[in-house]
């Protein structure tokens, strides 16, 4: 039962991965290429993210012996005599990304504790440790638990946002560019993906529905629907009331509403930092588990206390460095994972999976995910400046 998952606890996880710092980027970058070209753009980005998710979903139920992505990688993609050489350094990278995207959440919630209560910047970043990693130490299932909670919540908060917005500011496109020039959308297109990556907490859904396989792939598109449908609902809300979007939207919305509606503001970016913590540090920890057969609270620890450290430390040039690597990971993850599927199907063990995805894994769609996750890194290098 403590991996057993309800279909909210999966979706909320997957969710809760990607409802971090990029959801509150894309309404600045949206406000460059246009309203029009986020819709596209967001239709595009939610068709390509959940052909490459439901990869992960199928290869998983055709080797349910494996609980994560870099195992998975070892099977079927990094063979030969080199295999092993590949498989620990995609390991250590994939390793330096989650400590960087932690301790990113870590920093950015000590900062808020710091603006809105006035504590210091240590204090506010062990407070959120504590909440953080405190539920990430009870596994997968207080995890589903907190995600579905936190997800809600976060909902919840954008909706009242809004309802505020629409009754107390003039809501209007009048003004706003429906396209704007290339370069912006290729910009907004790369950081819509990336609010999209989630397939580290793929897995964490598999396994909390094994006990009814045929609704995982239905958790993960609701997952990355609930994320898509946050982005772009404060997107257009943002542009219709604020003729110059902030960088963190988020931040110039609230201040526009001014009153309560700034710290509700605040609360929204520490519960997306919270959901995004959560499940990321819990894919960590299976990692670690399954590589280095590790017990399960000893792999929570390291999974999160070297975070902690970091952002106390405040190695702000090594952070960077870790946020980089973040973004090159999630990338090489996509493009390599279509190879990898291939491989699962014909390598994998002789069974009949519960699910697969049929023709949506033929050939024109795969490579469809490979050109897709290529403009991610074409328009993550853009300039705009």
């Amino acid at each position: 039962m403590t991996k057993r998952l309800t279909f909210l606890e999966a979706a909320s996880i997957v969710a809760g991965y990607g409802i971090g710092g990029g959801i509150m980027a894309v309404p600045y970058l949206a406000s460059l290429a246009g309203w029009a070209s986020l819709l596209v753009v967001s239709v595009l980005s939610y068709f390509v993210s959940l052909l490459l998710h439901l990869m992960i979903v199928e290869m998983m139920m055709r080797d349910d012996k494996r609980d994560q992505v870099v195992e998975l990688l070892n099977e079927y993609l990094f063979r030969g005599r080199f295999g092993p050489f590949f498989t620990w350094a995609f390991f250590g990278l994939c390793v330096l990304a989650f400590f960087g995207t932690l301790t990113v959440y870590l920093v950015g919630s000590g900062e808020i504790f710091k603006e809105t209560l006035h504590f210091p910047l240590w204090a506010g970043e062990v407070i959120f440790y504590v909440v953080a990693a405190g539920v990430a130490f009870f596994g997968l299932k207080a995890v589903g638990l907190s995600e579905k909670f936190g997800v809600t919540a976060i909902v919840l908060v954008v909706i009242v946002l809004v309802a505020v917005t629409l009754v107390k500011l003039p809501f209007s496109f009048e003004g706003v560019k429906a396209v704007g020039e290339f370069k912006p959308i290729l910009a907004l297109y790369g950081m819509v993906m990336f609010s999209l990556f989630a397939f580290f907490s793929v897995p964490q859904a598999v396994v909390g529905l094994r006990w009814n396989p045929r609704l995982v792939p239905w958790a993960v598109a609701a997952g990355l629907g609930i994320t898509l449908v946050l982005v772009l609902v404060i997107s257009l809300v943002v542009m219709g009331v604020n003729k110059e979007v902030t960088k963190i939207a988020i931040v110039g919305w609230g201040m526009a509403l001014g009153g309560w509606s700034m710290v509700l503001g605040q609360v929204f970016i520490l519960l997306a930092m919270l959901t995004s913590f959560w499940s990321i540090s819990l894919a960590l920890a299976v990692v670690l588990q399954e590589r280095l057969g590790w017990g399960e609270k000893s792999s929570w620890a390291v999974s999160t206390l070297p975070s902690l450290v970091v952002a106390l430390v405040g190695f702000t040039d090594f952070l960077g460095f870790l946020r980089l690597t973040g973004g090159l990971i999630a990338v090489l993850v996509a493009v390599i994972m279509v190879p990898a599927y291939l491989s699962t199907k014909k390598r994998g063990p002789v069974k009949t999976p519960a699910w697969t995805m049929g023709r949506w894994a033929s050939h024109v769609f795969l490579a469809v995910v490979i050109v897709g996750y290529i403009l991610v890194i074409i328009g993550s290098s853009v300039t705009l400046e």
